[in-house]
């Protein structure tokens, strides 16, 4: 059998198993304005750039002052907010929208686009809330709806029985750490993956993930649950570590500071290893996500390891080998998604412990782990950021219609039914530069913030820089990664 029949049964089985490629291919391809090996090697340039100015303010410049933080938390509209509780009437409007997601998807429309919930959740709150947060700190605790009812139902129930307060029947085991959002983040990346995307199955969803977390904040306690348990709570904590506005829980209360963005990113590591992995996969997931899309990933099942010998299992008629490839396509994406972490906790550790080994440093292996663990987060955000932030563009401005008719029954309630109804689609070659910028951005950050973890844990500022050598190496590697993903050719709509 020459080449070209040997692939022809996956060619028949890639253009069926995945028909959106045709919207992708619709129009123009686009190509990179100069080959990818130039923004490669440009990427790295500006990191061994970056590393150079680092190590050399690090070891040659006088040691500088802590970074500024201006104190806001006496500030007459701060004090007002407090006094007015205004957490507490912001969480509970959260639920006017919360409780429309759920109300839509179980009797509004069942398309997609026409429904209020998808666009709702997926858009607005797991994206719009990301870059929010990114930049005004860590609202969703102010705005959280779950943490609101929660704190409600202890109240109501402590109040029923005549006590001042409610213990919680069970206390929050310390091995459990984040390994709860750990999993839930998993499920939930799993979902938007893979799952049954339709108004109704977001609905049913949002209905378990409510009684799970009423469940487990009443179990353990709202404050422990969702600092240690809850995927949305945590996700947006490491999310706000790098903004410019600070809320921490200080004796005696909470406070609020506005420092340098990204200034108070490292200035707590890592607790424990399940929080090292909800950090790795924030980086692993975005990137899963991306390299699950491409052409390239798409013929390693359906070709390369089709013709290997799978076709000898499900057969070698293309059409009557689909039902039983797209099974194993499901399988095969859901284990690798799944494995991302791990596998990206192995190098991770990899490189720390050749950094232990090139300083002769005291400190243990997973002390040094978890120090370095928030220096990570940049990354995670720029991945984040280059990956969805268009679907704010093209859907996410959606929103202004489906306000008018979250249902979809043909309402106008607000006069907004009929705006923007032309698609937003971006230019190409915009987004790529964007992509570009920001990921290169986002492991200069990194580089910037792992030297001054490092100045804080080793001996010599010597010491330090030199500790800096294998991370530089892993910044370069995950640079040139998340570029060789973003340059390569779709085989799905996403």
């Amino acid at each position: 059998m020459s080449p070209l029949a040997g692939r022809m049964p996956v060619a028949a089985g890639l253009l069926i198993a995945c028909p959106a490629a045709l919207a992708h291919s619709f129009g123009r391809v686009y190509n990179l304005p100069v080959p990818f090996w130039m923004y490669a090697w440009g990427a790295t340039a500006a990191l061994l750039a970056s590393f150079l100015v680092v190590a050399y303010a690090a070891t040659s410049l006088p040691t500088g002052q802590a970074p500024v933080a201006i104190d806001l938390t006496e500030r007459p509209w701060v004090r007002l907010a407090r006094k007015l509780h205004a957490d507490r009437v912001l969480q509970a409007l959260a639920w006017l929208p919360l409780g429309l997601c759920m109300a839509t998807g179980l009797w509004g429309v069942d398309s997609p686009y026409g429904n209020f919930n998808l666009t709702a959740f997926w858009i607005v709150f797991v994206l719009g809330m990301t870059y929010v947060t990114a930049v005004t700190g860590d609202v969703y605790r102010l705005v959280n709806p779950w943490r609101g009812l929660a704190d409600l139902g202890v109240t109501t129930v402590a109040r029923l029985r005549g006590h001042g307060v409610s213990q919680p029947p069970l206390a929050y085991p310390r091995w459990l750490g984040h390994w709860p959002a750990v999993a839930q983040y998993m499920v939930l990346i799993w979902i938007e993956l893979f799952g049954n995307h339709t108004p109704r199955g977001l609905a049913d969803c949002l209905i378990i993930y409510t009684l799970i977390t009423l469940a487990g904040a009443w179990l353990f306690g709202s404050a422990v649950w969702f600092r240690q348990a809850d995927v949305f709570a945590v996700f947006f904590r490491q999310i706000a570590r790098m903004a410019p506005l600070q809320m921490e829980d200080r004796p005696p209360g909470r406070r609020l500071s506005l420092r340098w963005p990204f200034s108070a990113t490292a200035d707590t590591p890592a607790q424990s290893l399940s929080l090292l992995v909800f950090v790795l996969f924030m980086l692993s997931s975005t990137a899963f996500d991306g390299l699950s899309d491409t052409l390239a990933w798409r013929r390693l099942l359906w070709s390369d390891l089709y013709n290997a010998g799978l076709k000898h299992w499900v057969g070698e008629n293309p059409l009557a080998a689909f039902p039983k490839m797209r099974v194993i396509d499901r399988y095969w994406n859901s284990f690798w998604l799944l494995a991302s972490p791990w596998i990206y906790l192995a190098v991770y550790l990899a490189f720390i412990a050749f950094t232990r080994r090139l300083v002769r440093s005291a400190l243990g292996l997973m002390e040094l782990a978890f120090a370095f663990t928030p220096t990570l987060l940049p990354i995670a955000l720029a991945y984040h950021f280059t990956h969805y932030y268009t679907l704010i563009q093209t859907q996410g401005v959606k929103i202004v219609q489906l306000i008018s008719d979250p249902f979809g029954f043909g309402w106008n309630l607000f006069g907004t039914a009929h705006w923007l109804q032309r698609t937003i689609i971006p230019d190409a070659g915009t987004v790529w530069h964007v992509q570009v910028g920001l990921i290169v951005l986002g492991h200069v950050v990194s580089v910037y913030l792992a030297h001054h973890v490092a100045l804080r844990l080793f001996e010599s500022r010597r010491q330090a820089a030199i500790s800096q050598v294998p991370m530089l190496v892993l910044m370069i590697g995950l640079t040139t990664v998340g570029l060789w993903i973003l340059s390569q050719p779709l085989a799905t709509s996403g």
